[in-house]
Formats: C-alpha cells, structure tokens, sequence
C-alpha cells in the first residue's frame, strides 16, 4: 500500500480489535470522511515519540490497518467512529502534508497462523471470560476463547500495560508467544499479590 493515511494515538490496536476514537482535529475529520467515502482503510500507529495533537508525531514502525465501523457526529467538529483492525503493518516510507496528516507506503504483514490455547495458558481464557460475563459491552462478540491469538490479542488490549508493553506485544509475529508473555505477566502479579 503507497498512501496509507496514519492515525498516531497513544495507544495500539490489534487485529479484529475495536478502537472507539473521538476526532477533531481537522487532518483527522478529513481523513475519517475519505475512508468513510472510499471504504478505505486507515493505519492506528503507537507514537514512539511525541503527542497526539499539535505537531507531527513520530510512530513505531508497526501499525494495523483499521475500518471505520460505526460513527455518529453528536456535534459540529467532533466525529466518533468504532475503529476495526484488520492486518498489521510496516511503515516503508511516511511524509506529512502541509495538514500534519501523515501518510505511508507500508507493508502488510502475513496473517498470523492461528493455534489453539495452549494447556499452560488456560488462566487467560478463563480471565478473559470472567470480563466478558462481567461487562459484555467491552468486548463484543463473537468470542473466540480457544483462539490463542483472538484471546492473546484481547488482553493485551484491556491489561493496563505501558504503552511500549503493548506495541511489543503486536510486533511479535507468533500469537502463542504473545500469549505465553501475557500468561507470564499475569502469573507473577498474582505471585505478588499473594
């Protein structure tokens, strides 16, 4: 892809994740309104370095492709929209406009090969389906709780880890690595809270 636009957040998105995002900003409206337009695509980037209005932002080199599901303008100025990722990425190349839009010649990253829940990693299936029987709205289904990169992916998104944690966690190409990490985190803070 040669003209991925970038939306840069403190935060990361993960395939099939949902990202609610309130724009304002007028780079961002206008890109919003584009892919609303087109059905186009946009990229959800982690910054690396930077804020998230003013100046251009620096971000890590790996994103994921993101839809526009639902939106509402509850106000003149501000659009909401129910971002939906799709594929992660590799930034190639990026540029700003004269807007601080950025945009990006990226390459989509292979589709992680599934697997199932592996036996060590069953605590996190089981968290994962405490929230989902606690509070349903966060996390819509379908549910794929045998999915090691569906449940992998979920919780990255809902733990309160650091933001470097987390784009460390989307870089990682095997979904049972990631799941391993994860399950790891949460076994040592159960250790110490004992």
């Amino acid at each position: 892809m040669d003209n991925l636009p970038l939306f840069l957040l403190q935060t990361v998105l993960f395939p099939e994740g949902r990202l609610p995002l309130r724009i304002f900003e007028t780079r961002y409206m206008d890109m919003a309104k584009a892919c609303l337009r087109d059905n186009s695509p946009f990229g959800v980037c982690a910054i690396r370095e930077g804020a998230e209005v003013g100046a251009p932002a620096t971000p890590h080199d790996v994103g994921t492709l993101a839809r526009i599901g639902d939106w509402e303008m509850p106000q003149l100025g501000l659009l909401q929209v129910i971002a939906h990722g799709e594929r992660r990425f590799r930034i190639l190349e990026r540029r700003v406009e004269p807007s601080g839009l950025q945009r990006a010649r990226v390459e989509l990253l292979a589709p992680e090969a599934d697997a199932p829940v592996p036996p060590s990693c069953v605590l996190c299936s089981r968290l994962l389906e405490r929230v989902i029987d606690q509070q349903p709205d966060v996390l819509p289904g379908p549910h794929r709780l045998d999915s090691c990169a569906w449940v992998g992916a979920r919780l990255a998104e809902l733990l309160p880890l650091p933001l470097h944690a987390k784009q460390e966690l989307l870089e990682l190409a095997d979904p049972v690595t990631r799941l391993e990490r994860l399950n790891a985190l949460l076994r040592s803070g159960a250790r110490a809270e004992s």
